[in-house]
C-alpha cells in the first residue's frame, strides 16, 4: 500500500509519484549536463581560434587566418545532417539514451584529436587536414546530439512545465560556450601570457573537453529511457528512418523554416560576435572575451524565464515576437555594436539582442519535438534542423568575415535580417504546438 504525504495546500500524493518526479528531474539534469559538455567541446574551437589559427594556417593577414578557421568551422556543420540521420535512426530504433551516449563518445574523440594535432610547421598540409577530420567528427556528434537531447528532455518533462524544463537544453548549450570563454579568461589573466597561449596553451581546453566527455558518458549510462519511446516500441511501430520521415513533409519544412532565422541569429551573437568585437569594434582580446562571456551569462539566465512564459501563453507568441523584432532591429543593433565606444556599451547592446533572440532559443527544440510522433521524433527534430543549421548557422561566421573582407560589412546585417524575415512568415502562419503537442496526444493515448 502506498503511503501519502501532504503538499502545500493540503493535496496528498503517493510516495511513488514523488519518486517518479524525482527520477524525472535527475534524468533532465543528467541529460542537460551531458549537453553542456558536448557544446563546451564544440565551442572551444570558436573561443580559442584566435590563438591557434596561426598554428594551422600561416598568414600575415589576421582576417585571412580567421576565414580559414571559420571555413573549417563551417565544414564541421555540413556533416551535421549525416549525424542527424545516423543518431536520429539510432535514437528512434534503439533509444534516446543509446544515441546520447554514442554522440558524447564521438565528441570525446574529436576533442582529443585536436588536442594532439601537430602544427603546420611540424606536419605541413597534414596539420589542417587533421584539424578538419576532428571537426567533422565533432560535427557528426552534434548532428545527433541536438535531436536526441531535444527529444529526451521534451519527453521527460511533464506537460505543464515542458517549456521550462526543455529550455535547459539551451541553458546548457549556451553554458557550454560560456564555460569555454571562462576557461579562456582564466588562462589569459592568471596562468598564461599571449605567447604561451598561441604556442601551446590553446590545447588545454581540448584535453579538458575530452576528459569531461568521458564523465558525461558515465553519467548518461545510468539515465532511464523515456516512457514515450518505450510505449512506441511496445506498440510495434516502425521506428525511425528517412522513409518514415518523408511521411511528415509539412513538419520537416516547418523545422527548416523555424531554424534558418533562429540559428543564424544565434550564431551571429555567439560565435561570430567574438570576431566581430575584436576585428570590427576594435576591443582587446581580454575585453572581447569578457563582453562575450557576460552576454552569454545574461542569455543563459533568460532561457528558463522564457521557457516558463511559453507554458503560460504558448510557444507561438514567443516565436513571432523574436522573428518580428529580429527583422526590425537586427540592422540597427549590429550597426550600433559596430560603433560602440567601449566594452560596456557593446555588452548593453548585446543584452538587448538576447532579449529578442531568446524568444527562439528557449523553446525552439521543444517546438520541433512537439511536431513529431515518438516513432520518428529524434530523426524528425535532428535531420531538418541539422540541414538548416549547416546552411545558415555554420556559415554565419564565414559569411560575416567575407562581407568584411570586401569592405561591405553592413551587407551582412541585411543578409541576417532577410533570413529572419523568412522565419517570421513561418512563425506567423504556424499553429501553436503547446495546444497541439504530439507528446501530449501520446500521453492521453497511454
Amino acid at each position: 500500500m502506498n503511503t501519502v504525504t501532504s503538499k502545500p495546500g493540503g493535496t496528498s500524493l503517493p510516495h511513488s509519484v514523488e519518486k517518479i518526479s524525482g527520477a524525472r528531474l535527475r534524468a533532465i539534469f543528467v541529460g542537460s549536463s551531458g549537453n553542456l559538455v558536448e557544446w563546451f567541446d564544440f565551442y572551444c574551437y570558436a573561443a580559442f581560434s584566435l590563438y591557434f589559427a596561426n598554428s594551422f594556417f600561416p598568414s600575415q593577414d589576421p582576417t585571412a587566418q580567421m576565414m580559414s578557421t571559420a571555413g573549417i568551422f563551417a565544414l564541421g556543420f555540413f556533416v551535421r545532417p549525416i549525424g542527424g540521420v545516423l543518431f536520429g535512426h539510432l535514437g528512434d530504433r534503439h533509444g534516446r539514451k543509446v544515441a546520447l551516449m554514442a554522440s558524447v563518445l564521438l565528441m570525446c574523440a574529436g576533442s582529443l584529436l585536436i588536442a594532439c594535432a601537430p602544427t603546420y610547421a611540424t606536419a605541413g598540409i597534414l596539420s589542417p587536414c587533421i584539424l578538419l577530420l576532428a571537426r567533422l567528427l565533432q560535427g557528426l556528434s552534434l548532428g545527433g546530439e541536438y535531436g536526441a537531447s531535444a527529444t529526451y528532455l521534451s519527453e521527460m518533462a511533464d506537460s505543464t512545465r515542458r517549456g521550462f524544463y526543455a529550455s535547459f537544453q539551451y541553458v546548457t548549450l549556451i553554458g557550454g560556450q560560456l564555460l569555454a570563454l571562462v576557461l579562456l579568461l582564466v588562462l589569459q589573466n592568471y596562468f598564461l601570457d599571449d605567447q604561451q597561449l598561441r604556442a601551446w596553451g590553446w590545447r588545454i581546453p581540448f584535453v579538458i573537453g575530452a576528459l569531461l566527455a568521458l564523465v558525461a558518458l558515465m553519467m548518461r549510462h545510468d539515465m532511464p529511457e523515456t516512457q514515450s519511446f518505450e510505449a512506441a516500441r511496445k506498440k510495434g511501430k516502425q521506428m525511425g528512418g528517412l522513409k518514415q520521415l518523408a511521411q511528415h513533409p509539412k513538419e520537416v519544412l516547418l523545422v527548416v523554416g523555424l531554424t534558418m532565422g533562429g540559428t543564424l541569429a544565434f550564431y551571429v551573437y555567439t560565435v561570430y560576435m567574438q570576431k566581430f568585437l575584436r576585428l570590427s569594434v576594435g576591443l582587446t582580446d581580454g575585453q572581447t572575451t569578457a563582453v562575450s562571456a557576460g552576454s552569454l551569462l545574461f542569455a543563459m539566465c533568460l532561457q528558463p524565464l522564457y521557457g516558463a512564459l511559453s507554458d503560460r501563453i504558448g510557444r507561438r507568441p514567443l516565436l513571432v515576437t523574436f522573428a518580428l523584432l529580429g527583422t526590425i532591429f537586427t540592422v540597427p543593433l549590429l550597426t550600433a555594436i559596430r560603433n560602440a565606444s567601449g566594452p560596456w556599451e557593446a555588452f548593453a547592446l548585446l543584452a538587448c539582442a538576447w532579449l529578442i533572440v531568446s524568444g527562439y532559443t528557449s523553446i525552439n527544440a521543444l517546438v520541433k519535438a512537439e511536431l513529431f510522433p515518438a516513432s520518428i521524433r529524434a530523426t524528425g527534430v535532428g535531420v531538418p534542423y541539422a540541414v538548416a543549421v549547416s546552411i545558415f548557422g555554420g556559415t554565419a561566421e564565414y559569411v560575416g568575415l567575407w562581407f568584411k573582407s570586401i569592405n561591405l560589412e553592413s551587407g551582412f546585417y541585411w543578409y541576417v535580417t532577410s533570413v529572419i524575415a523568412c522565419t517570421l512568415v513561418v512563425c506567423w502562419f504556424m499553429r501553436d504546438t503547446a495546444s497541439s503537442s504530439k507528446i501530449d496526444e501520446e500521453a492521453r493515448d497511454h
